[in-house]
């Protein structure tokens, strides 16, 4: 486990004793829990970005004039 040193303003520190005192924890725990946070958060970012590349993929090329028209779609043409 590494130790880590931080200056926050006076008032960020006093609010975040309070916090933890509320929470039954440490300052330290909630700075530790919060950069879990947000590690898992940059995790999940990477598997859904690598999920949305994969789909992109999966789907193949495509172009705008393979599209079906509008009125054929909609089945609106003159007869």
């Amino acid at each position: 486990m590494k130790n880590l040193t931080v200056t926050v303003p006076d008032e960020v520190y006093r609010r975040a004793r309070i916090r933890a005192a509320e929470e039954g924890t440490s300052v330290s725990s909630l700075v530790a829990d919060f950069l879990r946070t947000l590690s898992a958060e940059g995790e999940r970012f990477a598997r859904l970005e690598k999920l949305q590349f994969d789909v992109v993929r999966a789907a193949g090329p495509f172009s705008a004039g393979d599209r079906v028209a509008r009125d054929d779609v909609h089945d609106r043409t003159i007869r």
